[in-house]
């Protein structure tokens, strides 16, 4: 697997019409800088309380079978690192972590499925 590339400019590249520039992150590493897909997931991903997490993360289950991506609980605003790439001291929210569980849940199914496994698959072994 290719390291994930910061250095592209995501704000101009169209990513479903160059998925060869696509760089399959780790976890959370891009989840919402990649175009189309940033504009069309980030109004639908909520995780204040656990009723809005369980909306929000089946309305992002609905966009991940059309197009067939913890940290919020751990660090306040979702800020994982420091303007210096520093990663911040973890906190503890208990109303957030159940949040996040939801979404955890939804992605553990997504990693199971057999279609988005092979599609990731032939994605890497294509553009690397």
């Amino acid at each position: 697997m290719k390291k994930f590339d910061y250095e592209q400019d995501f704000k101009t590249i169209d990513f479903r019409q160059h998925p060869e520039l696509y760089p399959v992150g780790r976890g959370e590493q891009g989840v919402l800088m990649v175009e189309p897909y940033k504009s069309e997931i980030l109004p639908h991903w909520r995780f204040r309380t656990v009723p809005i997490a369980k909306a929000s993360a089946a309305e992002l289950m609905e966009l991940f079978e059309g197009y067939r991506a913890r940290r919020y609980s751990n660090n306040k605003g979702g800020r994982k690192y420091d303007a210096d790439g520093n990663e911040l001291p973890r906190g503890f929210d208990e109303e957030k972590a159940a949040a996040a569980a939801i979404f955890k849940g939804y992605w553990d199914r997504l990693r199971e499925d057999e279609d988005y496994l092979a599609r990731k698959q032939a994605h890497q072994k294509r553009y690397g």
